[in-house]
Parts: C-alpha cells; sequence; structure tokens
C-alpha cells in the first residue's frame, strides 16, 4: 500500500525523493523494498514495550534503595552486591545505571566530585629573539638498566636555537635554577619579561626554580597536566636529538661521553640544521637575524631562474621563501584557523 501510494503522487507529478521523505522514508530504502518483491512497507508496526521493563513500583524502589543512607554514596557497582549478599534482588547492574542516569543520579556519587575542565594555557607569541623559552628535561640511556642521564635544554621559541643545555646524572630544581642562570649570562640580556614555558615537573616549579625566575623578572608559564602538546617546541627538539643518525644505538657509557655528545649536537643544531618550522633556515641565522637576508638571496636565486626558464613555472609564482614574522606557543583556536588560512593562500 505504500508503494501504491508513492506510485500514485509520482505520476501525479511529485518528484520521488519528496514523496518519500514525506512519508518518512529515504529513497534507497524505498527501492530496496521494490528490488525484493514484497511490494509494501516493511516497517515493523508501533514500537510496543519490552515485556521486561520496569513497572513504576520496581523503579521507584530501584531509586529508593538508590538513594538509602547506607547506599546514597555507592555506585551500582557497589550496591548490587552488597543486596545479594543479603538475598536481595531489585534490578540489574545496567538498569540500575540507566535509571539512576535517567534520573540525572548517575554522576559522581557522594562526595566525589566532577572531573575539572583543563583550562590550556594562554597563548603566547614572539616577534623577535627572546621573548618566549621553552624549556624540558628528557632522560638519557645509561649502560646500567633503569639508571638515567637527565638532559636539561632550553631553547628560544622564535629562532628555534638551543640557548643552554646541560647533562647531569640527576633531575633537581637546583640544577634547573643553574640552567636558567646560565642561559641569561650566556645570552647577555636582561630576561625581564621573558616568558618561560614548560611542563609541570618537580624541577619546573620547585620553589628554588621559582625563586630564580623571580629574580630574573621571569614569567613563568606551565602546561597542562599530561598534556604533551602544551610544551611542542621541545618535545619536537628532543625527537629531531634522538633520531640523529648519530645518536647511540644503546646508551651512553659516561656522563662525560653524554655531555660531550649532547655539545656536538647543540652546535650542529644551532648553527647547521635548517629548521622548517623557520623557512629552512638555521636557528643561530634567525636568532641572529640574518635569516631575512638568506630568504631574501634565495628569492633572487629563484627569480633568476624563472627568468631563464619562464616555461618551467609558466603562471605560477616562484617558491615564497616567506618569512616567519610571528610564532605562537599554545594557540588559541581562532588563531590556529587564521594560521591555516594564511598557510592556503
Amino acid at each position: 500500500m505504500t508503494l501504491d501510494l508513492i506510485d500514485k503522487v509520482v505520476a501525479e507529478g511529485a518528484p520521488l525523493g519528496l514523496a518519500c521523505g514525506r512519508l518518512g522514508l529515504s529513497l534507497r530504502t524505498v527501492q530496496r523494498w521494490r528490488t525484493s518483491g514484497v511490494g509494501d512497507d516493511l516497517r515493523c508496526g508501533p514500537r510496543t514495550e519490552p515485556a521486561n521493563k520496569l513497572t513504576a513500583e520496581e523503579r521507584s524502589q530501584v531509586l529508593a534503595v538508590a538513594n538509602a543512607p547506607e547506599f546514597c554514596d555507592l555506585p551500582p557497582s557497589q550496591i548490587v552486591p552488597r543486596l545479594a549478599d543479603r538475598g536481595e534482588y531489585i534490578a540489574s547492574e545496567s538498569t540500575m545505571y540507566r535509571v539512576l542516569k535517567e534520573e540525572q543520579q548517575s554522576r559522581r556519587r557522594g562526595r566525589a566530585q566532577e572531573p575539572q575542565a583543563r583550562r590550556r594555557p594562554p597563548e603566547r607569541v614572539a616577534t623577535r629573539s627572546n621573548q618566549v623559552w621553552s624549556w624540558d628535561i628528557t632522560y638519557l640511556k645509561t649502560s646500567i638498566r633503569g639508571v638515567y642521564y637527565y638532559l636539561y635544554m632550553v631553547m628560544d621559541v622564535w629562532s628555534r636555537k638551543i640557548v643552554a643545555a646541560a647533562v647531569h646524572e640527576s633531575e633537581s630544581q637546583e640544577l634547573a635554577a643553574e640552567l636558567i642562570d646560565g642561559a641569561a649570562r650566556s645570552e647577555g640580556i636582561d630576561l625581564k619579561g621573558v616568558f618561560l614555558h614548560s611542563d609541570n615537573g618537580g624541577p619546573m616549579k620547585g620553589m628554588t626554580m621559582l625563586s630564580k625566575l623571580q629574580t630574573l623578572g621571569m614569567v613563568a608559564s606551565f602546561s597542562r597536566p599530561a598534556t604533551s602538546n602544551d610544551n611542542p617546541y621541545s618535545e619536537a627538539l628532543f625527537r629531531t636529538m634522538k633520531y640523529r643518525p648519530t645518536y647511540p644505538d644503546g646508551s651512553f657509557g659516561s656522563l662525560a661521553e653524554a655531555q660531550a655528545w649532547v655539545e656536538k649536537f647543540v652546535r650542529w643544531y644551532n648553527d647547521e640544521h635548517l629548521h622548517s618550522g623557520i623557512t629552512f633556515t638555521s636557528p643561530l641565522d634567525r636568532h641572529d637575524g640574518r635569516d631575512a637576508s638568506i630568504l631574501d638571496e634565495r628569492r633572487s636565486v629563484y627569480a633568476a631562474a624563472k627568468g631563464r626558464h619562464p616555461e618551467r613555472w609558466g603562471s605560477r609564482d616562484t617558491r615564497a621563501w616567506k618569512r616567519v614574522q610571528r610564532v605562537h606557543l599554545n594557540p588559541a583556536y581562532e588563531t590556529l584557523l587564521k594560521l591555516r588560512e594564511d598557510q592556503a593562500a
């Protein structure tokens, strides 16, 4: 009968899709019914209540038991076995959960608090060197199982330059404070107002470390707990380091060996590594402001190449070699959208 009705309205000029939609059917469903050969509505009749549905009295009993003084702080997973030990059965555990959920009582019971949403750390923007620093600590394997050396490393977010690095046999806030103090001396600048971002580790938030930052006038910034994406520049730096071909396959034989390797890596990374995040210039060139002239020279090279063989480019522009003017740490959602639009343009 349903298919006959659809055929009738279609014959009168109604679109097939519209006719199906008015009856709460999709075009694909009607086509399936036709090919099945049944030739009529295959939907079930009015939905009936399941035979095992709780009665109103049983539902009230579930709520009364769940909210009784002895059970009001417990979840159904604790209530059901306790009732069974007393020789009582009211409803299954899943049914009790469902009833409590329908009554909006399935959330944290007792004094347990709801999980709190962790706010993103504030967005930091660097437009030059020594505005925003990021630092972290990573493990370096030793020849003794379960024993590690600790690599402390500070980088400038704008230039990606490693401004300080040290390897120690322990992890402590005192050593971290010494590292930041050394970075201030090596850069030879006033660090007042510089943002220093890190994760939530003990050395990062210890009183000695925070006191040193206060003395230097730096502003501490921290990631959310267990959220490595909040400190992406340091994490990416460690990945680059540990995927270097010269990184030991096994372990470092001594502290001196680890320190020598890290010193060589820092020199390579700052002086020679062409970083993709800063248009393939070296961190040291960018830190010292030489990247702009390097990129200008690259554009000139490409313009000359196009002049010699314009047919190879056609109407396309040459590679932009565009200088990154702003570097964002933990950008807001709106900033991310804007950055993606700029990249697509």
